[in-house]
Protein backbone atom coordinates (compact mmCIF):
# COMPACT_ATOMS: atom_id res chain seq x y z
CA UNK A 1 0.00 0.00 0.00
CA UNK A 2 1.27 3.11 -0.94
CA UNK A 3 1.73 5.90 1.84
CA UNK A 4 0.10 9.13 1.33
CA UNK A 5 3.10 11.16 1.61
CA UNK A 6 4.47 9.79 -1.40
CA UNK A 7 1.45 9.31 -3.22
CA UNK A 8 0.84 13.14 -2.98
CA UNK A 9 4.07 14.77 -3.54
CA UNK A 10 4.69 12.87 -6.55
CA UNK A 11 1.46 13.90 -8.17
CA UNK A 12 1.41 17.10 -7.00
CA UNK A 13 4.59 17.66 -8.21
CA UNK A 14 3.44 17.39 -11.76
CA UNK A 15 2.07 21.08 -11.31
CA UNK A 16 4.66 23.06 -12.07
CA UNK A 17 6.60 20.35 -14.26
CA UNK A 18 3.77 20.63 -16.83
CA UNK A 19 2.90 24.26 -16.46
CA UNK A 20 7.13 24.75 -17.83
CA UNK A 21 6.65 22.41 -20.49
CA UNK A 22 3.44 24.01 -21.40
CA UNK A 23 5.47 27.46 -21.14
CA UNK A 24 7.65 26.57 -23.91
CA UNK A 25 5.46 24.25 -25.75
CA UNK A 26 2.64 26.72 -26.51
CA UNK A 27 3.90 29.81 -26.07
CA UNK A 28 7.74 29.59 -27.43
CA UNK A 29 6.78 30.10 -31.05
CA UNK A 30 4.08 32.63 -30.71
CA UNK A 31 6.68 34.36 -28.34
CA UNK A 32 8.90 34.52 -31.65
CA UNK A 33 5.75 35.08 -34.05
CA UNK A 34 4.78 38.09 -32.26
CA UNK A 35 8.00 39.88 -30.69
CA UNK A 36 10.78 38.81 -32.61
CA UNK A 37 11.72 40.94 -36.34
CA UNK A 38 12.34 37.61 -38.16
CA UNK A 39 12.46 37.34 -41.80
CA UNK A 40 10.12 34.81 -43.39
CA UNK A 41 13.93 32.91 -43.71
CA UNK A 42 14.78 32.76 -40.72
CA UNK A 43 11.49 31.87 -38.94
CA UNK A 44 12.19 28.88 -41.28
CA UNK A 45 15.08 28.47 -39.88
CA UNK A 46 13.82 28.46 -36.35
CA UNK A 47 10.89 26.37 -37.67
CA UNK A 48 13.40 23.52 -38.93
CA UNK A 49 15.81 24.08 -35.73
CA UNK A 50 13.13 22.86 -33.29
CA UNK A 51 11.60 20.12 -35.75
CA UNK A 52 15.33 18.67 -35.51
CA UNK A 53 16.06 19.24 -31.90
CA UNK A 54 12.26 17.51 -30.99
CA UNK A 55 13.46 14.83 -33.00
CA UNK A 56 16.96 14.33 -31.00
CA UNK A 57 14.70 14.84 -27.86
CA UNK A 58 12.74 11.88 -29.36
CA UNK A 59 15.51 9.84 -29.87
CA UNK A 60 17.23 10.91 -26.57
CA UNK A 61 14.32 9.75 -24.34
CA UNK A 62 14.95 6.20 -24.86
CA UNK A 63 18.76 6.66 -24.06
CA UNK A 64 18.08 8.57 -21.12
CA UNK A 65 15.80 5.72 -20.05
CA UNK A 66 18.79 3.86 -20.29
CA UNK A 67 20.95 6.11 -18.23
CA UNK A 68 18.18 5.78 -15.31
CA UNK A 69 18.09 2.17 -15.56
CA UNK A 70 22.06 1.65 -15.16
CA UNK A 71 21.55 4.58 -11.97
CA UNK A 72 22.56 3.02 -8.38
CA UNK A 73 22.89 6.46 -6.39
CA UNK A 74 22.34 6.63 -2.33
CA UNK A 75 19.40 9.30 -3.52
CA UNK A 76 17.53 6.53 -5.34
CA UNK A 77 17.25 6.11 -9.44
CA UNK A 78 14.94 8.21 -9.80
CA UNK A 79 15.11 11.52 -7.33
CA UNK A 80 18.35 13.27 -8.50
CA UNK A 81 17.73 12.94 -12.38
CA UNK A 82 13.97 14.90 -11.24
CA UNK A 83 16.13 17.42 -9.73
CA UNK A 84 18.76 18.12 -11.47
CA UNK A 85 16.89 18.24 -14.71
CA UNK A 86 14.09 20.55 -13.29
CA UNK A 87 17.02 23.27 -12.02
CA UNK A 88 18.95 22.92 -15.48
CA UNK A 89 15.85 23.73 -16.84
CA UNK A 90 14.70 26.47 -15.35
CA UNK A 91 17.41 28.40 -16.10
CA UNK A 92 17.07 27.75 -19.79
CA UNK A 93 13.37 28.63 -20.04
CA UNK A 94 14.73 31.95 -18.80
CA UNK A 95 17.20 32.69 -21.03
CA UNK A 96 14.68 31.56 -24.14
CA UNK A 97 12.21 34.11 -23.01
CA UNK A 98 14.86 36.70 -21.79
CA UNK A 99 17.78 37.28 -24.32
CA UNK A 100 17.17 39.06 -27.58
CA UNK A 101 19.77 39.35 -30.54
CA UNK A 102 18.45 40.15 -33.60
CA UNK A 103 18.15 38.64 -36.98
CA UNK A 104 20.48 35.23 -37.68
CA UNK A 105 22.41 35.84 -34.30
CA UNK A 106 18.79 34.96 -32.55
CA UNK A 107 18.49 31.86 -34.95
CA UNK A 108 22.16 30.62 -33.72
CA UNK A 109 21.42 31.42 -29.65
CA UNK A 110 17.93 29.74 -30.37
CA UNK A 111 19.32 26.68 -31.71
CA UNK A 112 21.92 26.06 -28.83
CA UNK A 113 19.06 27.06 -26.07
CA UNK A 114 16.45 24.99 -27.48
CA UNK A 115 18.57 22.16 -27.43
CA UNK A 116 19.73 22.60 -24.44
CA UNK A 117 15.64 22.80 -22.77
CA UNK A 118 14.95 19.58 -24.74
CA UNK A 119 17.54 17.80 -23.14
CA UNK A 120 17.45 19.31 -19.61
CA UNK A 121 13.68 18.54 -19.81
CA UNK A 122 14.54 14.99 -20.87
CA UNK A 123 16.45 14.50 -17.49
CA UNK A 124 13.43 15.45 -15.34
CA UNK A 125 10.62 13.59 -17.77
CA UNK A 126 12.23 10.32 -17.89
CA UNK A 127 13.08 10.08 -14.16
CA UNK A 128 9.60 11.61 -13.33
CA UNK A 129 7.59 9.06 -15.29
CA UNK A 130 9.54 6.39 -14.58
CA UNK A 131 9.20 6.64 -11.27
CA UNK A 132 5.54 6.06 -11.48
CA UNK A 133 5.05 2.39 -12.54
CA UNK A 134 7.59 1.75 -10.13
CA UNK A 135 5.35 2.79 -6.91
CA UNK A 136 2.74 0.76 -7.43
CA UNK A 137 1.99 -2.78 -9.67
CA UNK A 138 -1.50 -2.81 -8.00
CA UNK A 139 -3.77 -1.38 -11.34
CA UNK A 140 -6.97 0.08 -9.25
CA UNK A 141 -3.89 2.27 -6.88
CA UNK A 142 -2.13 2.86 -10.49
CA UNK A 143 -5.51 4.19 -11.81
CA UNK A 144 -5.26 6.76 -8.89
CA UNK A 145 -2.48 8.05 -9.26
CA UNK A 146 -2.55 8.68 -12.89
CA UNK A 147 -5.97 10.33 -12.18
CA UNK A 148 -4.53 12.29 -9.33
CA UNK A 149 -1.30 13.50 -11.70
CA UNK A 150 -3.07 13.73 -14.42
CA UNK A 151 -5.04 16.50 -12.43
CA UNK A 152 -2.28 18.23 -11.31
CA UNK A 153 -0.95 18.13 -15.20
CA UNK A 154 -4.07 20.08 -15.73
CA UNK A 155 -3.72 22.03 -12.87
CA UNK A 156 -0.11 23.29 -13.98
CA UNK A 157 -1.15 23.68 -17.97
CA UNK A 158 -4.48 25.27 -17.28
CA UNK A 159 -2.23 27.88 -15.36
CA UNK A 160 -0.15 29.03 -17.77
CA UNK A 161 -2.49 28.29 -20.69
CA UNK A 162 -4.98 30.48 -19.16
CA UNK A 163 -3.21 33.22 -17.72
CA UNK A 164 -0.16 34.37 -20.49
CA UNK A 165 -2.85 35.14 -23.35
CA UNK A 166 -4.74 37.69 -21.10
CA UNK A 167 -1.36 39.83 -19.95
CA UNK A 168 0.43 39.45 -23.33
CA UNK A 169 -0.94 41.48 -26.25
CA UNK A 170 -0.05 45.32 -26.34
CA UNK A 171 3.20 44.58 -23.60
CA UNK A 172 4.46 41.17 -25.21
CA UNK A 173 8.05 41.43 -24.23
CA UNK A 174 8.24 42.09 -20.98
CA UNK A 175 4.89 39.80 -20.30
CA UNK A 176 6.69 37.05 -21.68
CA UNK A 177 9.91 37.65 -19.60
CA UNK A 178 7.90 37.78 -16.30
CA UNK A 179 5.93 34.73 -17.06
CA UNK A 180 8.64 32.97 -17.89
CA UNK A 181 10.93 33.61 -14.65
CA UNK A 182 7.42 32.93 -12.38
CA UNK A 183 6.97 29.60 -14.68
CA UNK A 184 10.65 28.86 -13.79
CA UNK A 185 10.22 29.20 -10.03
CA UNK A 186 7.17 27.12 -9.76
CA UNK A 187 9.42 24.35 -11.57
CA UNK A 188 11.44 24.12 -8.85
CA UNK A 189 9.37 24.65 -6.24
CA UNK A 190 6.86 21.75 -7.03
CA UNK A 191 9.94 19.57 -8.36
CA UNK A 192 11.30 19.92 -5.05
CA UNK A 193 8.18 18.88 -2.76
CA UNK A 194 8.68 15.34 -5.38
CA UNK A 195 12.11 14.97 -4.10
CA UNK A 196 12.09 15.44 -0.60
CA UNK A 197 8.43 14.15 0.00
CA UNK A 198 8.01 10.98 -2.50
CA UNK A 199 10.10 8.23 -1.07
CA UNK A 200 11.34 5.78 -3.54
CA UNK A 201 10.31 1.76 -3.15
CA UNK A 202 13.13 -0.91 -3.66
CA UNK A 203 12.66 -2.79 -6.64
CA UNK A 204 12.61 -6.91 -7.20
CA UNK A 205 15.72 -8.25 -6.94
CA UNK A 206 14.23 -11.10 -9.39
CA UNK A 207 12.13 -8.96 -11.91
CA UNK A 208 14.85 -6.63 -12.53
CA UNK A 209 17.79 -6.91 -14.09
CA UNK A 210 21.22 -6.72 -12.42
CA UNK A 211 23.51 -6.13 -15.80
CA UNK A 212 24.58 -2.68 -17.03
CA UNK A 213 21.90 -1.94 -20.10
CA UNK A 214 23.37 -0.84 -23.78
CA UNK A 215 21.76 0.81 -26.48
CA UNK A 216 21.79 -2.66 -28.45
CA UNK A 217 20.17 -3.78 -24.99
CA UNK A 218 17.56 -0.86 -25.16
CA UNK A 219 16.50 -1.67 -28.65
CA UNK A 220 15.45 -5.28 -27.76
CA UNK A 221 13.67 -4.12 -25.23
CA UNK A 222 11.31 -2.09 -27.33
CA UNK A 223 11.45 -4.88 -30.13
CA UNK A 224 10.09 -8.08 -28.45
CA UNK A 225 7.27 -6.05 -26.69
CA UNK A 226 4.85 -5.85 -29.61
CA UNK A 227 2.31 -4.27 -27.01
CA UNK A 228 4.80 -1.30 -26.32
CA UNK A 229 5.28 -0.75 -29.84
CA UNK A 230 1.24 -0.90 -30.71
CA UNK A 231 1.00 1.77 -27.33
CA UNK A 232 4.06 3.78 -28.35
CA UNK A 233 2.85 4.57 -32.09
CA UNK A 234 -0.89 4.97 -30.68
CA UNK A 235 0.35 7.53 -28.25
CA UNK A 236 2.53 9.54 -31.10
CA UNK A 237 -0.38 9.41 -33.54
CA UNK A 238 -2.93 11.20 -30.52
CA UNK A 239 -0.27 13.41 -29.61
CA UNK A 240 -0.12 14.91 -33.18
CA UNK A 241 -4.03 15.33 -33.29
CA UNK A 242 -4.63 16.41 -29.74
CA UNK A 243 -1.92 19.03 -30.24
CA UNK A 244 -2.68 21.48 -33.10
CA UNK A 245 -5.91 22.86 -31.78
CA UNK A 246 -4.08 24.27 -28.61
CA UNK A 247 -1.03 24.78 -31.14
CA UNK A 248 -3.33 27.35 -33.79
CA UNK A 249 -5.31 28.52 -31.08
CA UNK A 250 -3.68 31.76 -30.42
CA UNK A 251 -3.65 32.68 -33.98
CA UNK A 252 -7.46 31.77 -34.55
CA UNK A 253 -8.82 33.79 -31.95
CA UNK A 254 -6.63 36.71 -33.23
CA UNK A 255 -7.14 36.50 -36.48
CA UNK A 256 -11.22 35.51 -36.17
CA UNK A 257 -11.98 38.25 -33.56
CA UNK A 258 -8.96 40.36 -33.51
CA UNK A 259 -5.79 41.48 -31.61
CA UNK A 260 -7.53 43.30 -29.10
CA UNK A 261 -10.18 40.76 -28.16
CA UNK A 262 -8.76 37.46 -28.90
CA UNK A 263 -6.28 37.31 -25.53
CA UNK A 264 -9.75 37.10 -23.75
CA UNK A 265 -11.21 34.78 -25.32
CA UNK A 266 -8.04 32.40 -26.05
CA UNK A 267 -8.34 33.00 -21.98
CA UNK A 268 -11.71 31.56 -22.14
CA UNK A 269 -11.21 28.55 -24.25
CA UNK A 270 -8.39 27.77 -22.36
CA UNK A 271 -10.50 27.76 -19.59
CA UNK A 272 -12.78 25.10 -21.26
CA UNK A 273 -9.46 22.67 -21.98
CA UNK A 274 -8.96 23.17 -18.18
CA UNK A 275 -12.14 22.01 -17.53
CA UNK A 276 -12.78 19.76 -19.88
CA UNK A 277 -9.39 17.95 -19.23
CA UNK A 278 -9.77 18.00 -15.00
CA UNK A 279 -13.42 16.61 -15.34
CA UNK A 280 -11.96 13.83 -18.01
CA UNK A 281 -9.79 13.03 -15.23
CA UNK A 282 -12.37 12.70 -12.79
CA UNK A 283 -14.82 10.72 -14.99
CA UNK A 284 -12.09 8.39 -15.90
CA UNK A 285 -12.19 6.35 -12.97
CA UNK A 286 -15.99 6.04 -12.72
CA UNK A 287 -16.23 5.37 -16.34
CA UNK A 288 -13.41 2.63 -16.07
CA UNK A 289 -15.79 0.76 -13.62
CA UNK A 290 -18.83 0.89 -15.60
CA UNK A 291 -17.05 0.19 -19.17
CA UNK A 292 -13.82 -1.79 -21.03
CA UNK A 293 -11.42 0.35 -22.37
CA UNK A 294 -12.23 -0.32 -25.50
CA UNK A 295 -15.56 0.32 -25.85
CA UNK A 296 -14.48 4.24 -24.14
CA UNK A 297 -12.16 4.53 -26.77
CA UNK A 298 -14.24 3.72 -29.67
CA UNK A 299 -16.92 5.99 -28.35
CA UNK A 300 -14.91 9.10 -27.63
CA UNK A 301 -12.78 8.50 -30.84
CA UNK A 302 -16.46 9.32 -32.51
CA UNK A 303 -17.56 11.81 -30.29
CA UNK A 304 -14.08 13.75 -30.86
CA UNK A 305 -15.02 12.82 -35.16
CA UNK A 306 -17.87 14.96 -34.64
CA UNK A 307 -16.52 17.59 -32.27
CA UNK A 308 -13.91 18.88 -34.56
CA UNK A 309 -16.33 18.44 -37.83
CA UNK A 310 -18.14 21.41 -35.79
CA UNK A 311 -15.20 23.28 -35.07
CA UNK A 312 -14.12 23.05 -38.53
CA UNK A 313 -17.76 24.31 -39.87
CA UNK A 314 -17.75 27.17 -37.38
CA UNK A 315 -18.82 30.60 -39.74
CA UNK A 316 -19.57 28.05 -42.69
CA UNK A 317 -22.24 26.48 -41.61
CA UNK A 318 -22.65 26.79 -37.61
CA UNK A 319 -22.75 30.34 -36.11
CA UNK A 320 -19.47 32.50 -35.35
CA UNK A 321 -20.43 32.92 -31.48
CA UNK A 322 -17.67 32.22 -28.74
CA UNK A 323 -20.28 30.41 -26.63
CA UNK A 324 -20.83 28.01 -29.13
CA UNK A 325 -16.58 27.74 -29.80
CA UNK A 326 -15.99 27.23 -26.13
CA UNK A 327 -18.93 24.46 -25.72
CA UNK A 328 -17.51 22.54 -29.00
CA UNK A 329 -13.53 23.41 -27.38
CA UNK A 330 -15.13 21.60 -23.77
CA UNK A 331 -16.22 18.98 -25.76
CA UNK A 332 -13.31 17.79 -28.02
CA UNK A 333 -10.84 18.45 -24.36
CA UNK A 334 -12.93 16.10 -22.69
CA UNK A 335 -12.88 13.72 -24.67
CA UNK A 336 -9.40 13.80 -25.40
CA UNK A 337 -8.81 13.47 -21.59
CA UNK A 338 -10.24 10.11 -21.47
CA UNK A 339 -8.49 9.01 -24.68
CA UNK A 340 -5.01 9.91 -22.99
CA UNK A 341 -6.00 8.56 -19.98
CA UNK A 342 -6.49 5.10 -21.24
CA UNK A 343 -3.19 5.29 -23.49
CA UNK A 344 -1.35 6.13 -20.23
CA UNK A 345 -2.76 3.22 -18.57
CA UNK A 346 -2.06 1.03 -21.61
CA UNK A 347 1.52 1.94 -21.73
CA UNK A 348 2.31 0.93 -18.23
CA UNK A 349 0.63 -2.39 -18.40
CA UNK A 350 3.13 -3.09 -21.22
CA UNK A 351 5.97 -2.89 -18.34
CA UNK A 352 3.92 -5.97 -16.35
CA UNK A 353 3.46 -7.66 -19.64
CA UNK A 354 7.41 -7.32 -20.53
CA UNK A 355 8.43 -9.20 -16.91
CA UNK A 356 5.86 -11.19 -17.25
CA UNK A 357 7.25 -12.87 -20.65
CA UNK A 358 11.12 -11.99 -20.02
CA UNK A 359 11.17 -12.17 -16.16
CA UNK A 360 12.93 -8.67 -16.42
CA UNK A 361 11.59 -5.13 -15.50
CA UNK A 362 12.76 -2.22 -17.39
CA UNK A 363 9.95 1.14 -15.69
CA UNK A 364 12.47 3.64 -16.97
CA UNK A 365 13.00 2.44 -20.85
CA UNK A 366 9.24 1.34 -21.10
CA UNK A 367 8.53 5.11 -19.89
CA UNK A 368 10.64 6.42 -22.01
CA UNK A 369 8.48 5.81 -24.88
CA UNK A 370 5.87 8.19 -23.82
CA UNK A 371 8.02 11.17 -23.75
CA UNK A 372 10.16 10.15 -27.06
CA UNK A 373 6.03 9.38 -28.65
CA UNK A 374 4.55 13.04 -27.30
CA UNK A 375 8.58 14.55 -28.49
CA UNK A 376 8.43 13.32 -31.97
CA UNK A 377 4.86 14.38 -32.27
CA UNK A 378 5.94 17.65 -31.13
CA UNK A 379 8.10 17.48 -34.11
CA UNK A 380 5.49 17.18 -36.32
CA UNK A 381 2.69 19.42 -34.94
CA UNK A 382 5.96 21.59 -34.92
CA UNK A 383 6.29 21.33 -38.23
CA UNK A 384 2.71 21.64 -39.56
CA UNK A 385 1.74 24.69 -37.21
CA UNK A 386 4.69 27.12 -38.85
CA UNK A 387 4.22 25.21 -42.62
CA UNK A 388 0.96 26.44 -42.45
CA UNK A 389 1.44 29.99 -40.76
CA UNK A 390 4.08 30.75 -43.74
CA UNK A 391 2.39 28.68 -46.74
CA UNK A 392 -1.21 30.94 -45.98
CA UNK A 393 0.63 34.14 -45.23
CA UNK A 394 -0.29 34.19 -41.95
CA UNK A 395 3.04 34.53 -40.30
CA UNK A 396 3.92 37.94 -42.75
CA UNK A 397 0.89 39.63 -41.39
CA UNK A 398 1.76 38.82 -37.49
CA UNK A 399 5.23 40.13 -38.38
CA UNK A 400 3.31 44.30 -38.66
CA UNK A 401 2.01 43.44 -35.69
CA UNK A 402 5.20 42.30 -34.21
CA UNK A 403 6.96 45.35 -35.07
CA UNK A 404 4.51 47.08 -33.09
CA UNK A 405 5.10 44.90 -30.01
CA UNK A 406 9.04 45.52 -30.59
CA UNK A 407 7.98 49.08 -30.47
CA UNK A 408 5.64 49.11 -27.08
CA UNK A 409 8.89 46.77 -25.20
CA UNK A 410 11.19 49.94 -25.97
CA UNK A 411 8.58 52.46 -25.02
CA UNK A 412 8.44 54.39 -28.45
CA UNK A 413 4.25 53.04 -28.82
CA UNK A 414 1.63 52.83 -26.16
CA UNK A 415 -0.83 49.38 -24.82
CA UNK A 416 -3.20 51.17 -26.54
CA UNK A 417 -1.93 51.94 -29.44
CA UNK A 418 -0.29 48.87 -30.06
CA UNK A 419 -3.70 47.26 -30.01
CA UNK A 420 -5.66 49.81 -32.63
CA UNK A 421 -3.45 49.40 -35.14
CA UNK A 422 -2.74 45.77 -34.51
CA UNK A 423 -5.90 45.47 -35.45
CA UNK A 424 -5.88 46.84 -38.14
CA UNK A 425 -3.18 44.85 -39.73
CA UNK A 426 -5.21 41.56 -38.56
CA UNK A 427 -8.37 42.25 -41.08
CA UNK A 428 -5.94 42.36 -43.83
CA UNK A 429 -6.37 38.22 -43.54
CA UNK A 430 -8.74 36.12 -46.81
CA UNK A 431 -10.96 34.12 -46.17
CA UNK A 432 -8.72 31.59 -47.67
CA UNK A 433 -5.65 32.27 -45.00
CA UNK A 434 -8.39 31.56 -42.33
CA UNK A 435 -9.52 28.80 -43.64
CA UNK A 436 -5.99 27.21 -43.82
CA UNK A 437 -5.72 27.71 -39.78
CA UNK A 438 -8.53 25.18 -39.81
CA UNK A 439 -7.78 23.09 -41.52
CA UNK A 440 -4.48 22.20 -39.51
CA UNK A 441 -6.85 22.44 -36.15
CA UNK A 442 -9.32 20.37 -37.08
CA UNK A 443 -8.94 17.83 -40.58
CA UNK A 444 -5.74 16.31 -39.61
CA UNK A 445 -6.64 15.76 -35.88
CA UNK A 446 -9.48 13.89 -37.21
CA UNK A 447 -6.83 11.48 -39.39
CA UNK A 448 -4.24 10.97 -36.63
CA UNK A 449 -6.47 9.97 -33.73
CA UNK A 450 -8.86 7.96 -35.94
CA UNK A 451 -6.10 5.79 -37.11
CA UNK A 452 -4.84 4.95 -33.26
CA UNK A 453 -8.02 4.23 -32.24
CA UNK A 454 -7.76 1.63 -35.28
CA UNK A 455 -4.40 0.43 -34.50
CA UNK A 456 -5.04 -0.19 -30.44
CA UNK A 457 -8.43 -1.99 -31.62
CA UNK A 458 -5.62 -4.34 -33.77
CA UNK A 459 -2.77 -4.76 -32.34
CA UNK A 460 -3.22 -4.00 -28.39
CA UNK A 461 -4.41 -6.88 -26.71
CA UNK A 462 -3.80 -6.49 -22.81
CA UNK A 463 -7.84 -5.66 -22.08
CA UNK A 464 -8.33 -5.80 -17.99
CA UNK A 465 -9.37 -9.53 -17.74
CA UNK A 466 -5.55 -10.15 -19.33
CA UNK A 467 -3.61 -7.83 -17.21
CA UNK A 468 -5.01 -9.28 -13.67
CA UNK A 469 -3.85 -12.79 -15.30
CA UNK A 470 0.08 -11.19 -15.65
CA UNK A 471 0.00 -9.56 -12.47
CA UNK A 472 -1.49 -12.79 -10.60
CA UNK A 473 1.28 -15.38 -12.54
CA UNK A 474 3.51 -12.42 -11.78
CA UNK A 475 2.82 -12.73 -8.07
CA UNK A 476 2.78 -16.26 -7.57
CA UNK A 477 6.28 -16.99 -9.37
Amino acid sequence: MLDKRTKWCYTAGATGRDAAYAMVSLYLITYIQYTMKLTVAQFAAISAIMIVCLIWDAINDPMMGIIIENSHMKMGKFRPWILMGCLLNAVVIVLLFTVRPTGWAFVGFFGLSYLLWGMTYTMNDISYWGMLPSLSSDPKERNILVTMMSIFICVGQFSVAGVVPMVIAGNAVNAYRGAATVVALSFIVFQLLTFFGAKERPHNEVAEATEKLSLKDMFHIFVRNDQLIAAGIAIFLFQVGSGLLIMFGMNFFYFEFGYSAGGGLVFIFTVMYGLGTLLSQCAFPILTKHFTRRKLLSFFTILIVIFYVCFFLIGIVIPKNPVIINIIGFCIFFSQGVFNMILIVMLNNTIEYDEYKFHERHDSIISAVRSFATKFAGAVNQGITNLVLIISGIYVISQNVSSLEVAAGTGEMTSSEVLVQADNFIKTATRGQLIGLRTGMTLIPILAIGIALLLLRAKYKIDEKEYDRIVFEIQSR
